[in-house]
């Protein structure tokens, strides 16, 4: 793309837009004129992300319209009117221009005769991935950047199984985007649309609906109605979709002292209290921390702006604060489910756990113990999404949790999506449970450990800048692919897996198989004894991610692999990034 030639025509354009020639004036510099318009928003299975502001590279209404109007000209190719008549369900979070961006997808859609549904106000990713499915929609839209710092949106799409596209139909997507210019994208008025039917603004009743469902995946609601008063918790939404739905179940459920940091409860796209609404983060709970000590509490939790990942943090003996991986989360929530189940009679012959592969493989011992199913599959809960569509249609198992590590879990089928609201439910009914028999969440990991094995995970990431960055990340990617990993900090490599190629090499053998996972690029590396390591580069930003898994039959030795291990790969990271 010649990036001066597509700046100055959107300089010609904004003479009509004084919102779009405010971002122009912003781009200040050659570089920062180059960065917004040397190529397009990459338009994947995760949608579109990126930066706020005028550019081809950027989130704006031009983007977001001619995003909209492929999604529109998919449909109608591929479901014709049955799926126009169907619809779209429509949300979006707390971001800027996040409600901008929903009225602007939603009258696109309705400009190419696709019928839509469009929440009133903010509402969390699970409860838009519950509507397509509850209202039947052939797909959904969600405008939302998740976790990502405040100058950031995104536009993600979903299909009528209520899950992420699938490659083939995000590819299908991107090639009906490219038929259309950025400015002969026009939206139907508001008031036609509204008149003309095709557009429907939709609320509590869909609420309801959902609230209702999700109460069903408790498994002692019976503790919670008695002994719900005894859980004293604190909540931060920082600043996002979460604290009506949040707050709302455990209502319902009997957590009375539930107790929300105000300074963060309202919505708010700047995020002034944090450096980024990221649950991952422990500066997140800040003032979580605070409240937490002030009210005596025992066990705090955090929703990011669209409310898909889950943050939880326990009171250790000593009085401070232990925030739990996604993988501790995960697996905690694995054995409170598998072990109330089967407690309960209800355990099925085939229950099925899924997970990513870059999660902890705690999960897969705590899932032998139970005789339990569990599958590996590729970043994004999209491809824990499909297996729960395989589980509804085939019946070949029944699906009980799926999780990753990046804070996001979900129980039940009747969402397709990460979902912290249920996820925080699950939180305080297993905390409640424990506490019932004297323990709190701490005790139970420390039983967990004890019982499998200290099982320990990092993860790092490189984030770089621009187009130098991305460069840099498919440089080094490149070189790790010519030059496969024998040894990683000393441990042989038992088996390469080369993702983008589909291939598992055993390094002793030299015997070549499918890893039986779609493309992805991403690498693997399988150790003796359970150890592992996966590099990967973000589908959405410059970064570059590596993720290690150790054991130790104890504390101490699963924290000194983790180290080596860590260390090793982050040398090689750094030196290929330089």
């Amino acid at each position: 793309m010649d990036w001066k030639k597509e700046y100055d025509r959107w300089l010609e354009k904004a003479a009509a837009d004084p919102f779009l020639m405010e971002d122009m004036t912003k781009l200040d510099s050659d570089k920062a004129r180059e960065e917004a318009f040397y190529t397009e928003l990459e338009f994947g299975t995760a949608g579109l992300r990126g930066i706020i502001g005028a550019g081809t590279n950027r989130m704006n209404r031009y983007v977001v319209r001619r995003a909209s109007r492929g999604v529109a000209e998919m449909i109608l190719e591929t479901e014709g009117r049955p799926g126009a008549d169907r619809g779209v369900a429509i949300a979006y979070d707390s971001r800027n221009c996040s409600d901008v961006f929903a009225m602007e997808t939603a009258l696109t859609l309705c400009a190419s005769g696709i019928r839509c549904y469009l929440f009133e106000s903010l509402r969390s990713v699970p409860q838009l991935s519950f509507t397509v499915r509850h209202l039947n929609c052939i797909a959904g839209i969600v405008i939302t950047a998740s976790h990502n710092p405040p100058e950031y949106n995104g536009y993600k799409v979903y299909w009528e199984d209520g899950g992420q596209c699938a490659p083939d139909r995000a590819n299908k997507i991107l090639e009906c985007i490219r038929r259309f210019d950025y400015f002969d994208v026009q939206p139907m008025a508001y008031s036609m649309a509204l008149s003309s039917e095709l557009l429907t603004i939709i609320g509590k009743e869909i609420d309801e609906e959902y609230y209702s469902r999700t109460i069903t995946l408790l498994l002692h609601p019976e503790n919670l109605r008695e002994n719900g008063h005894l859980l004293n918790a604190v909540y931060t939404p920082l600043h996002g979709s979460g604290r009506v739905p949040v707050t709302e179940i455990l209502k319902r459920i009997g957590v009375t002292k539930l107790n929300v940091v105000p300074e963060q409860a309202e919505p708010d796209g700047n995020f002034p209290t944090v450096k980024a609404p990221n649950p991952e983060d422990k500066n997140a709970f800040t003032l979580a921390r605070k409240l937490a000590d002030e009210v005596g509490a025992n066990l705090m939790f955090a929703t990011d702006p669209d409310s898909d990942r889950l943050g939880v943090a326990v009171r250790q003996p000593d009085g401070e604060f232990k925030l739990l991986t996604g993988n501790q989360t995960g697996a905690l929530l694995t054995y409170y489910i598998l072990s109330s189940l089967k407690e309960q009679g209800r355990l099925p012959k085939n229950g099925l756990v899924v997970k990513s592969f870059v999660s902890t493989t705690l999960a897969d011992a705590i899932c032998r113990s139970f005789d339990v199913e569990i599958k590996d599959v590729l970043t994004g809960f999209r491809f824990i999404s499909e297996w729960i569509e395989h589980c509804c249609v085939t019946n070949e198992y029944e699906f009980l949790f799926g999780f990753e590590e990046s804070y996001g879990a979900l129980a039940g089928s009747f969402a397709r999506d990460k979902d912290a609201v249920c996820a925080s439910m699950l939180v305080c009914d297993a905390a409640a449970w424990y506490m019932h028999q004297g323990k709190t969440l701490y005790d139970v990991l420390e039983e967990i450990y004890a019982k499998y094995g200290y099982y320990m995970e990092k993860v790092k990431s490189y984030t770089l800048s621009g187009k130098e960055g991305m460069e840099k990340i498919a440089s080094a990617m490149r070189s790790l692919v010519e030059h496969p990993l024998t040894e990683i900090g000393g441990e042989p490599v038992e088996y390469y897996e080369d993702h983008n190629k589909q291939a598992k090499l055993c390094v002793k053998t030299g015997e070549v198989s499918p890893t039986g996972l779609p493309r992805a690029n991403a690498l693997r590396y399988m150790l003796p004894g359970g150890a592992w390591a996966v590099v990967r580069p973000s589908g959405t930003e410059p970064k570059l991610k590596v993720y290690i898994g150790a054991v130790g039959e104890s504390r101490e030795a699963g924290e000194a692999q983790l180290e080596r291990l860590m260390g090793f790969m982050d040398g090689l990271l750094s030196s290929l990034l330089a």
